[in-house]
């Protein structure tokens, strides 16, 4: 066996309920079943699901197997997953019919596949885990997740974390899981609410999380505001994932709904993924009460930053103070560092976390490293009490909805139009998402386009999520070397406003 940690919680979802013997017995088999299909410690399995059991199924096995395991997004055109598929080097796959019906055979990668609900018995996952018997191998460092994050050549790239020894694994889960219990609430006892989708990072961080600490796991396919507080009630939920757009979507309920349901048990909420606006923290904690919790994090360098309700009210717009013996520096882009109250390049180190790599691009990595510290181009300063304000960012990247987009990738899309000549995809702001996506289209020479005709050319190159919202065609304004000047073009629409994330 492993010496990973083995599950505490009960996982309830739907209609079914495991207790974690049944967790663990799963999980010992489909990491036995993962080795007779080929994989051995270190290689990557491909997943392709909606929230569910499987997924707890695959958690624990890479634990115990040292696999690492690839989500990849069910919005996803077969194109894009086909892209992962490769890059990742996917030794397997696991996935439900429904969604590979939804991607219509278009799916080229051929990897060996087992398939929720599959119409072909010799595929079919539950079966097949049925068969396999427990794995009884050697003990060996566990994986976790390989998050995929788009890049700005429009090339999305692995986040492969290097395994920590076998021999570190009890000091390192310590530190981890105090970690995690002032970041996520999670810690012995609790009773947690998951309602985002796994394939994205932080939720399957937190999920992984959960059951291994929690007393009981609620997990939902997906958010829904009513029944986000239903569950609440039910199982007298006490710590939740969220995201800054589910609280919008709780403050728009009617008042007789909120009052409806008593949700007294609720202790801490931890948000991350996007910044969650000033206003809307604030009405959600006097709503609440102060449980309201933000993390600055990323794939890359994982829980850097924590912010609690106290704080944030007193400090608003912050993203907090490092977490245990995080790293927080503000640099110029020559590598100095900037005097408090100055903006400029966040660099940040979380040593609780194995150093990581992008898989198969070494360079990238390099490339945004600087003394230790990684910067992934968010610009921000830091105050004298040595909070964190995050107020812009030198790459391209919009967080809407919680959701990392790179402009990059529509733009190469938009380009092969042969009636555009140049664009340019930046996030405006917006009041349920926080950003939504904006493209400005320079015409070609024949100046005949139309949003229609745009919208109607992305779809189905990309996920409907990266499509833009809207399309403005007009000349380009550009910068001294002849590049767009993307700076000017979102100044145009954020204005003043104080966190342009």
């Amino acid at each position: 066996m492993s010496t990973a940690a083995t599950p505490q919680s009960i996982l309830v979802f739907e209609q079914r309920t495991l207790t974690p013997a049944d967790q663990l017995q799963r999980g010992r088999q489909l990491a036995q079943g993962l080795r007779s299909l080929g994989l051995a410690e270190g290689d990557v399995l491909a997943v392709f699901l909606r929230n569910g059991i499987e997924y707890a199924d695959v958690v624990h096995a890479c634990r115990i197997a040292g696999i690492y395991y690839c989500p990849i997004n069910w919005h996803f055109t077969a194109t894009e997953i086909d892209y992962i598929l490769a890059d990742s080097g996917a030794r397997a796959l696991i996935t439900s019919q429904d969604l590979l019906d939804g991607l219509k055979g278009e799916l080229y990668a051929d990897l060996p596949r087992r398939v929720a609900h599959a119409r072909e018995p010799e595929q079919d996952y539950e079966t097949w885990l049925a068969a396999q018997a427990p794995y009884e191998g050697p003990p060996v460092a566990p994986r976790g997740h390989m998050a995929y994050t788009s890049g700005t050549t429009g090339r999305p790239k692995g986040v492969l974390r290097k395994a920590f020894p076998v021999e570190e694994l009890p000091r390192r889960l310590a530190v981890n899981q105090a970690l995690i219990a002032t970041a996520y609430g999670l810690q012995p006892g609790a009773r947690t609410l998951l309602t985002a989708p796994i394939y994205h990072s932080a939720p399957s961080l937190y999920f992984q999380n959960a059951l291994m600490l929690s007393e009981l796991v609620v997990l939902e396919q997906r958010f829904d505001p009513e029944r986000f507080l239903q569950l609440v009630q039910e199982h007298r939920i006490d710590t939740a994932y969220m995201v800054p757009i589910m609280y919008v979507r709780l403050l728009r309920l009617p008042r007789e709904v909120r009052e409806r349901y008593d949700i007294s048990s609720l202790r801490f909420i931890a948000s991350t993924g996007s910044p969650c606006a000033p206003e809307v923290k604030k009405a959600m904690i006097e709503w609440m009460g102060p449980i309201i919790n933000e993390t600055y994090a990323s794939s890359e360098s994982g829980l850097v930053t924590f912010i609690g309700s106290a704080d944030a009210l007193t400090h608003p717009g912050s993203a907090g103070l490092p977490l245990q013996d995080a790293e927080v520096r503000i640099l110029d882009k020559q590598g100095q560092a900037l005097p408090t109250g100055e903006v400029g390049l966040i660099y940040v180190r979380q040593p609780a976390y194995a150093d990581f790599t992008y898989k198969g691009n070494e360079e990238a990595r390099r490339k945004m490293d600087q003394g230790g510290l990684i910067t992934l181009g968010d610009m921000g300063y830091l105050d004298g009490e040595g909070f964190l304000y995050v107020c812009d960012r030198d790459s391209d990247m919009v967080i809407s909805g919680g959701v990392n987009i790179y402009p990059a990738e529509i733009e190469n899309e938009l380009l092969k139009h042969p009636g555009i000549a140049d664009c340019a995809v930046i996030g405006v702001p917006d009041a349920e998402y926080g950003e939504r996506l904006l493209a400005l289209v320079e015409p070609g020479q024949s100046g005949k386009l139309s949003e229609a005709e745009l919208k109607e050319w992305l779809r189905g190159r990309l996920a409907a999520y990266k499509l833009p919202r809207s399309f403005v065609f007009q000349r380009l304004p550009r910068d001294d070397n002849g590049k767009i000047a993307k700076r000017k073009l979102r100044d145009a629409h954020w204005g003043a406003t104080q966190r342009k994330i």
